[in-house]
């Protein structure tokens, strides 16, 4: 039963977030489009571990921009979500969509390379 709750708190959690993010201010979130893959809040409800995909600019100044505003997503999530503890919002970069399309271009190459 406590499994199924986790799953309920990282989806709602998700469903925030992706309304939270675009409304951001920090000036090198300007100009990309970020997607929130995945949210993994821990058993005790102290940290989430928040996968999101950035296409625009690189993924790792994007990151450190929501990583400076984690404090007031923390602050709006607590808000939205009726939780006994607001986890600490710690900011990954998703690399699967890129990994992905490499995966696919290595097979096409080696199906080209059949005929």
């Amino acid at each position: 039963m406590a499994k199924f709750r986790q799953q309920k708190i990282d989806e709602e959690m998700k469903r925030e977030l992706s309304f939270i993010i675009p409304s951001l201010k920090d000036p090198r979130l300007d100009g990309c489009l970020i997607s929130v893959v995945a949210v993994h809040v821990t058993k005790d409800m102290k940290f989430a571990k928040v996968y999101v995909s950035v296409m625009g600019k690189t993924a790792d100044e994007a990151i450190k921009g929501l990583n400076s505003s984690a404090g007031f997503v923390r602050r709006e999530i607590g808000a939205k979500m009726k939780l006994r503890y607001t986890p600490e919002i710690t900011f990954v970069a998703d690399d699967s969509i890129a990994y992905g399309a490499y995966i696919n271009e290595v097979i096409n190459d080696l199906n080209r390379g059949d005929k």
